[in-house]
């Protein structure tokens, strides 16, 4: 069939100005990704680009059809009264981070950017590579921050709490555990996935409050003081010295969670909370933890899963999203 002149010159000019157009986003993306890579392994700041990202997606609730109310990764985040919740206490600081690569790289969404963040700190400490996608719709204002207790806990609009009393009412961690992530639509084992991120990572007396280490050398544990080879380049970095956390090597992800968190010995100097426990205790959780601990690669085919879902919960995506070109 041999259409008009006319129509077919239309279509073309229509489609070309489409494609140009995602090409020059694209390329913006792209570049956002490179620089924020760089920063992140110069900062080492990753492990508060992961609790950011999972910050704005963990408050979604499978049960709310409509968007923003839903929740989940839409950048809402940002915003008060959301960002002053309890379990986002420190968070401010991560934005903060992000400030000045949204002013270079405008035509990336906030929703977008604070995921890119996180799926580019687990590369830079040596994780995998998440198949992410892109196109995330931003939050507008502060009317799209859930309601403390909308998500049926006592606070935080739905986030985990590390150990009892339970916001959710649970009697016990494993039933927490699940309360919370079935609520985002996760299985067992994609709960066990997520909880390896903490492979990475501290806490802090001043932010969440479960542990007795602060910010500073005077008040840091044997693994969190300055000078600790704790990257997975096996080099210390420059970082703010302080807090406690699950790992000896904080700054590289691995999945030495698993296999030093159930050891009948408990390092003192290292975090065990109970919902940590929960994972090799709960008889439906164990078999995960232990194939984790046994694999490393099978730990972050898993997680990889786990964390492109968590990313796109509530998510809603212009033109059905897009990916970015394989480096």
């Amino acid at each position: 069939q041999v259409f008009p002149i006319q129509a077919r010159s239309s279509f073309q000019v229509h489609f070309s100005f489409y494609s140009l157009k995602m090409a020059g986003k694209i390329q913006q993306y792209v570049a956002c990704k490179k620089a924020l890579t760089q920063f992140i392994g110069k900062q080492n700041c990753a492990p508060i680009m992961v609790r950011l990202a999972w910050h704005d997606s963990g408050n979604y609730d499978k049960r709310i059809s409509e968007w923003p109310a839903c929740g989940g990764a839409n950048g809402s985040i940002r915003f008060e009264p959301e960002i002053n919740y309890g379990a986002n206490a420190g968070l401010a600081k991560g934005l903060k981070y992000l400030e000045p690569v949204k002013a270079k790289f405008p035509g990336v969404s906030w929703a977008d950017l604070i995921q890119m963040a996180s799926a580019c700190a687990i590369e830079v400490t040596g994780g995998p590579k998440i198949p992410m996608k892109y196109g995330r719709v931003e939050a507008p204002d502060s009317s799209a921050c859930p309601e403390e207790k909308s998500r049926g806990t006592a606070g935080n609009a739905g986030l985990p709490d590390a150990m009892a009393p339970f916001g959710c009412g649970a009697q016990d961690a494993p039933t927490h555990l699940r309360n919370i992530f079935y609520r985002m639509g996760f299985d067992d084992e994609g709960i066990v996935a997520l909880s390896g991120a903490h492979t990475i990572g501290r806490a802090f007396k001043e932010r969440s409050g479960t542990v007795e280490y602060g910010y500073g050398d005077k008040n840091a544990s044997k693994y969190t003081k300055s000078g600790c080879p704790v990257r997975h380049d096996a080099t210390s970095g420059d970082y703010m010295p302080g807090g406690k956390s699950w790992t000896e090597k904080w700054l590289s992800f691995d999945n030495s969670y698993f296999t030093t968190l159930a050891e009948k010995q408990a390092n003192p100097e290292l975090i065990r909370f109970p919902t940590d426990e929960a994972l090799f205790q709960d008889e439906k959780f164990r078999p995960y933890f232990e194939k984790f601990a046994a694999s490393q690669e099978d730990f972050f085919e898993a997680y990889s899963r786990a964390h492109k879902k968590l990313s796109e919960l509530g998510a809603k995506f212009e033109d059905g999203g897009f990916t970015l070109p394989e480096e």
